[in-house]
């Protein structure tokens, strides 16, 4: 049959041939609508929209991606792999991606870096970059990267040494922020040390009753599998307590 099947259109066209030979006694209930309505001709989709001028390909060959979306590249794709190259840790900040009319980006005006309703993240270089190349007469792309960086990181020093000074004032009334990352982190790794120290003894017990039940020929059946022995010798000499935290 090929690669195209050609009989749904004639559906009402055979329908019609059954009814002059009276094969069939009347006719289906689509058959009018059908008549009416007939199905559409084209079997292919119609070439999209080209976003950008193609070169023409030989006629003997076939497009294999003739029905396949242009690809979609803004200007800002290039300034954010570039930014995020140089500062991957800003993918870390959390951010707020809701929008209330998703006309947020109507209301901002990048003369400056610093937004009123928005947060300083690595958007706001980018925008301030784009704004600088399209009114800074004579500016190169890397001189209006350099500014927008430069102005970023003064404001991002200046965020850092305020949340410090209202640290620093609120630990001086009293206030009480617990235990840092890093004290978390120690403290993990101090339980997991103790854990792993108990389970080291408990199995030096058990090589040391395995070699006792060798010279005296008791039964072993009893006492659990131990590791190897060139293992458990390295476990003998664990210290008596964990080491100090600095």
């Amino acid at each position: 049959m090929g690669r195209y099947d050609f009989r749904p259109l004639r559906v009402h066209q055979t329908a019609t041939q059954l009814l002059q030979t009276e094969r069939i006694a009347s006719p289906p209930p689509w058959y009018t609508a059908v008549g009416n309505i007939p199905p559409a001709e084209p079997l292919v989709r119609t070439q999209p929209l080209q976003h950008q001028q193609r070169r023409r390909q030989p006629k003997t060959k076939k497009a294999s991606k003739l029905f396949m979306p242009q690809k979609v590249t803004y200007e800002e794709d290039r300034l954010r792999k570039e930014f995020f190259k140089d500062h991957p840790w800003e993918l870390a900040r959390p951010r707020m991606v809701i929008e209330d009319d998703g006309r947020d980006s109507y209301k901002t005006d990048y003369k400056q870096i610093r937004q009123p309703d928005k947060a300083l993240n690595g958007e706001s270089v980018i925008q301030r970059q784009i704004w600088l190349q399209q009114n800074v007469p004579g500016i190169s792309k890397a001189g209006a990267y350099d500014r927008a960086r430069k102005e970023f990181y003064d404001l991002r020093l200046q965020e850092d040494t305020e949340r410090r000074v209202a640290k620093e004032e609120a630990l001086h009334t009293g206030a009480h922020f617990g235990p840092s990352a890093m004290e978390i982190g120690i403290r993990l790794e101090d339980q997991e040390y103790e854990r792993w120290k108990i389970w080291a003894q408990k199995q030096v017990e058990v090589l040391q009753q395995r070699q006792a039940a060798m010279y005296t020929g008791s039964d072993t059946g009893e006492i659990a599998d131990a590791e190897p022995v060139e293992e458990m010798a390295a476990l003998e000499r664990i210290p008596g307590s964990t080491p100090a935290q600095g």
